[in-house]
């Protein structure tokens, strides 16, 4: 008896082990998005007086606290995150309303906090946010989603994203509605409902372009991204911004220029080069190889999410997984895409890789909850 016992422990221990490749993946893109957004700012510092190090350094604190972050929460039993689901779903509501009093605004939008040390920006925690509360809630209704949980689901997902279409955040409004719309397919919604979602949203996007209820320079996004040939000088800053962005990537050909080098990066002539753009410094410094080792990481990091959700044991390990999965592989596809001309002009931050604490911190803390799932895969109870 005491025998069998034993092994039952010993194949709990075996199975609440967290998925060391998906941690080291995460640890390695931190490490990478620090070294690329130094390179990419030294010399502007320095030609501009100020400390060389300072990106490097504020970056690297995000870094380390942000992996300590996401090994804490990787700790904790994914099913105890029901408790935390909706005070931190009302403080995510609060904190985006907030912005409109308190908020600092910059490049025509009103999203984010200045607390000296680092601007916040609560829409990038929101996403997350929205993934626990729909898992939590898709987990008490295991049995199966009535229409009542559909438009309660639909209802948690449309009230802070007005609030963020508002500021205006549109790269954040869009992770959300593709994140809540698979969410709410692998909790099991019929496909002819998400059908009928699918033309109610684009006869609303329809209208939004109708009724110009979108920006001035957010509809000029769309329209540079159309016409990147145009000679509209209207369209002229936009359509510059992404065509030095793909000559950067474009010049650094097979192996790159090298770190701390590169004409496009060195000058300065990529706008937000270590935040939005941070791939175009990859790209010209590191080539085309270097390139694409750092997107094959993305990759296998997404895939281990995937892996790790599809496996997961129960419907709310199953749509946490997923549901960041999806949030982590559309930032980075997104990101990269916009880059070189593929995607329209977003702000996404490259996951890891672009400078900015609040964005670093977002997807280690996503990154924890993965691997927390990872950890009770299969387990016993």
């Amino acid at each position: 008896m005491s025998d069998t016992l034993l092994a039952a422990s010993t194949r709990v221990r075996s199975r609440d082990t967290m998925d060391r490749s998906l941690f080291a993946g995460l640890v390695a893109l931190g490490v990478i998005g620090v070294v690329m957004i130094y390179s990419a700012t030294r010399q502007a510092l320095v030609d501009a007086g100020y400390n060389p190090h300072y990106y490097l350094e504020r970056q690297g604190f995000f870094v380390v606290i942000g992996i300590i972050v996401m090994y804490v929460i990787s700790r904790f039993d994914y099913r105890r995150f029901e408790i935390l689901a909706t005070p931190l779903y009302v403080i995510s509501l609060f904190a985006l309303a907030g912005v409109f009093v308190a908020g600092q605004s910059a490049l025509g939008a009103q999203r984010w906090y200045n607390l000296g040390f680092i601007q916040f920006q609560p829409s990038e925690f929101t996403v997350l946010t929205i993934i626990l509360a729909i898992a939590t809630y898709t987990q008490r209704r295991a049995d199966g989603l009535s229409m009542y949980d559909v438009v309660r689901i639909l209802v948690m997902g449309a009230t802070p994203l007005l609030l963020i279409v508002l500021q205006p955040d549109l790269g954040t409004a869009i992770i959300i509605v593709l994140v809540v719309a698979a969410m709410m397919v692998i909790a099991g919604v019929p496909p002819r409902f998400m059908s009928f979602l699918v033309v109610v949203g684009s006869a609303g996007v329809a209208g939004a372009l109708y009724f110009d209820l979108l920006r001035k320079y957010q509809f000029d996004r769309f329209v540079s991204f159309l016409n990147q040939n145009s000679t509209n000088p209207a369209l002229a800053p936009l359509i510059y911004e992404v065509s030095n962005a793909k000559s950067a990537i474009g010049s650094g050909g097979l192996r790159g220029a090298g770190l701390f080098r590169g004409l496009q990066t060195v000058l300065g002539y990529v706008p937000e080069q270590r935040t939005d753009f941070i791939f175009t410094a990859i790209g010209e410094q590191l080539g085309f190889i270097g390139s694409l080792a750092i997107v094959l990481l993305l990759g296998f990091v997404a895939l281990r999410m995937f892996r790790i959700g599809r496996t997961a044991r129960d419907t709310m390990g199953r749509v946490l997984g997923l549901g960041i999965f999806i949030f982590f592989a559309f930032s980075c596809f997104e990101n990269i895409g916009m880059t070189m001309g593929m995607m329209p002009v977003t702000g996404i931050p490259l996951p890891l890789l672009s400078y900015g604490g609040s964005a670093v911190l977002v997807f280690y803390s996503a990154g924890g909850v993965v691997l927390a799932v990872s950890r009770r895969r299969g387990g016993l109870s």
